[in-house]
């Protein structure tokens, strides 16, 4: 059995091939001994706003945080209603929850895996005040008519680009934006296994509204918009030089990082295309996918076998999400009933992620196939 220690996520491979210039970028921030708010961080500032190509870029502590500031820079107030994807990771609807908002879930699109444009409507109440939108998986949610309801219904859009960045969204009239700056603020994380990943925690706010990025710049700095003048109340949420300086070495790298996983995706999707009881991922053609997870559907199988199976020989395999967020004891409702989800309902049973990062080798990649495709035949 080969299975050449295949993991989710390789950072140790990834950190190999740019180890001189990380090694050299950490001891320049040591020998400087400036390790918060310093030259580092102000670069790192200025190169993401220009591959972003938005205005202002606001560093944090991370993206669970920036998604926060985001809410607290847009003033609402205990129960206004926030609408969200029920399909995401908790943190989305968390920072919903500490701010006393009222969460309202929505189901998703069973092929982007997406919010649901036409669910955000049905859900729109007089309370509503902003929707979250998540870019899940690395495809951009349809921002086009999100923002069209926003703009009709005069809410906010946040984007949660955590899983996203890099990602480029062409409207109808054949404009382009990259994911994160189509909102009035966009969100995201920094957590190593990103495709953009520092060595640590971390993360960005980005808006092109500048009385908004005078808020969020306050916000992150204990509210203050000047040195011990605390015009409201902020956070202490800064992302450190030693993380910004990683980051800046990889940032160039990124597209290179996106294109690699575009390429594994690629490899899978023509290798499962005629596999009876697997469904292969579908991009929007609005929206490239830079693969931040790659996730095949399942179809009349057990899925847990499946994955014992591929445990066995040594693949990893992980399911995200198994519980929508809707049964999620920290947030059950009785308004939020199963019915209401019935797409997420059935991701959840059905959805398996296979390793994905950019230093998958081809013979890594036939083993898994191998190792896929004979549990269907065997």
């Amino acid at each position: 059995m080969l299975n050449n220690n295949i993991q989710m996520v390789d950072l140790k491979g990834q950190y190999s091939k740019i180890k001189e210039q990380i090694d050299s970028a950490i001891m320049n921030v040591v020998n400087s001994t400036t390790f918060v708010k310093g030259a580092e961080g102000e670069a790192f500032q200025k190169e993401l706003a220009n591959y972003l190509g938005v205005k202002h870029v606001i560093p944090c502590g991370n993206g669970t945080d920036a998604l926060q500031i985001a809410l607290m820079a847009l003033g609402l107030k205990p129960g206004d209603e926030v609408i969200t994807t029920d399909f995401t990771f908790a943190a989305t609807v968390e920072v919903i929850s500490l701010l006393n908002l009222i969460p309202v879930f929505v189901d998703v699109d069973r092929e982007s895996f997406n919010i649901d444009v036409e669910e955000i409507k049905k859900s729109i109440t007089p309370k509503t005040k902003a929707i979250i939108p998540v870019h899940l998986f690395g495809q951009c949610a349809n921002m086009e008519e999100i923002m069209e309801i926003a703009k009709e219904n005069k809410l906010y859009v946040i984007e949660d680009a955590a899983q996203g960045i890099g990602a480029e969204y062409t409207f109808s009239n054949g404009g382009k934006k990259k994911a994160g700056t189509i909102g009035d603020i966009g969100t995201t994380s920094f957590f190593p296994s990103k495709n953009l990943g520092c060595y640590g925690d971390g993360g960005a706010l980005f808006t092109n509204n500048d009385k908004l990025a005078e808020r969020l710049n306050a916000i992150v700095n204990h509210g203050m918009s000047k040195k011990y003048y605390h015009d409201e109340i902020g956070v202490n949420s800064r992302l450190d030089e030693i993380q910004a300086a990683v980051l800046r070495v990889k940032l160039p790298c990124l597209d290179e990082y996106n294109e690699a996983r575009k390429k594994v995706a690629t490899y899978y999707n023509d290798a499962f295309e005629e596999t009876e009881g697997l469904e292969t991922p579908i991009v929007d053609d609005k929206s490239t996918h830079v693969y931040h997870q790659y996730t095949l559907k399942t179809k009349s199988i057990d899925r847990d076998k499946l994955i014992a199976f591929l445990k066995v020989r040594g693949i990893p395999v992980m399911v995200y999400y198994p519980i929508p967020l809707h049964q999620q004891k920290a947030y059950i409702r009785t308004e939020f009933k199963n019915e209401n989800y019935p797409i997420t309902m059935e991701l959840c049973k059905s959805v398996i992620s296979l390793p994905m990062h950019t230093e998958l080798d081809e013979n890594q990649l036939k083993y898994i196939i191998e190792s896929v495709n004979e549990y269907f035949i065997k």
